[in-house]
């Protein structure tokens, strides 16, 4: 059973682990009026006004929160800002105006709450504080920013909503998938974590936003509970040998892989944690997951596993570093493919349920494919790796 309890759910992150992104999008200087201006109308998206004026709107409910694909109580500290932003539009007499990609804050409440937001940021000491603080603050802009914009399901803009055309169904019971989602994927129209639960539903694909406490406590209560042997993360980690699905699952003798299905049948079941996020803020979230798996079990050997996944449908739109990376929602269609081959999990018919996957992965394709041609936006995208592709 999860646990929805709100306090402080406190980690000991190093300064590598954060400070390396942090200062890139925090220590910056704020973008003038003109700059807003300019991307605003590069971004092709018409700038709207966040719905806080009306009597309780200012705030975010639990069933405003939960609509958006989690099972937690609303994190305090995502209360606390959007609290303060509602204050701020009343002190300068100026309404929150979003547009473009993520729903950023734009015009001349963005610049003043640039100025507060900053001074706030940086008169912070503890490198968890500061996490914990950008994390929320992200996700609080992105929440009032969606408002009446996206479907709270698919993320998408309401007319363009893909939802009828997703096929859900059941996960395997003895497989649960974490979305460790960086709370700047968060709430991306052409985010394909997303997926995962539209398809197999928030219990079995749960959402955990990095650097948000509540969200944290609740996985890695599950994980203390499951036991190291039953989590494992898909990574290729270069600084520690990652296994195959094949050297992970597919050499137990026969009594181990009889051992494993009795405890999948039972209480345990095996966690495996997709990071979501782009590849250069993954590293940052995999050293956040190797110091609390160090605090709970002693050392950092995070278990990881590299799949033989190459090149997904959606490598047309977001174009991946490298051929041997791919999105999040393809990550998980190679694990259950992967795993299907294995005699031990053959008869559990996870062939079908990477279809389901698959099959939702091409819908949001289309459905972005259609927005952009739309809007006159170019379909394909500038490929970013050098590989030659045989």
């Amino acid at each position: 059973m999860l646990i929805t309890t709100t306090r402080t759910f406190t980690f000991k992150c190093s300064p590598s682990s954060f400070t390396s992104f942090a200062r890139s999008h925090m220590d910056s200087k704020p973008k003038t009026l003109v700059q807003c201006a300019f991307m605003s109308s590069a971004s092709r998206s018409p700038p709207r006004e966040a719905c806080v004026n009306d009597p309780g709107n200012g705030s975010i409910s639990l069933q405003e929160w939960q609509g958006w694909g989690t099972t937690s109580p609303v994190p305090a500290m995502v209360t606390k800002i959007v609290e303060e932003l509602k204050a701020l539009e009343t002190d300068i007499d100026a309404p929150m105006s979003f547009g473009g990609s993520g729903g950023k804050l734009q015009g001349y409440f963005k610049v003043q709450e640039d100025k507060k937001h900053r001074a706030t940021y940086q008169a912070l000491c503890d490198s968890e504080e500061k996490l914990q603080f950008f994390s929320a603050r992200q996700i609080a802009c992105r929440l009032l920013g969606s408002r009446g914009y996206l479907c709270q399901k698919c993320w998408l803009p309401l007319e363009d909503c893909m939802c009828s055309r997703v096929i859900p169904c059941n996960l395997w019971h003895g497989m649960r998938f974490w979305l460790y989602m960086h709370p700047k994927d968060f709430l991306r129209q052409n985010n394909t974590g997303k997926l995962l639960w539209q398809v197999f539903g928030i219990e079995a694909a749960t959402l955990c936003l990095y650097g948000i406490a509540e969200h944290e406590e609740i996985m890695w209560s599950t994980f203390k509970d499951a036991g190291k042997n039953n989590v494992c993360c898909l990574y290729p980690n270069k600084n520690a040998l990652s296994k195959s699905v094949q050297d992970a699952f597919g050499e137990e003798s026969s009594a181990d892989q009889k051992c494993r299905l009795m405890m999948t049948n039972g209480d345990k079941t095996m966690n495996f944690i997709l990071i979501d996020g782009t590849w250069s803020n993954s590293n940052a979230m995999f050293s956040r997951l190797k110091e609390q798996a160090k605090s709970i079990w002693g050392e950092e050997d995070f278990p990881c596993i590299a799949l033989a996944t190459g090149a997904s449908a959606m490598h047309k739109l977001r174009p991946q570093p490298s051929w041997d990376r791919t999105c999040t929602a393809a990550a998980a269609i190679g694990l259950l493919s992967e795993l299907q081959l294995l005699p031990v999990f053959s008869s559990f018919g996870l062939d079908k349920l990477a279809e389901a996957v698959e099959h939702a992965l091409v819908v949001l394709l289309e459905a972005l494919t259609a927005r952009r041609l739309r809007m006159g936006r170019c379909i394909t995208r500038r490929v970013r790796h050098n590989s030659n592709i045989c």
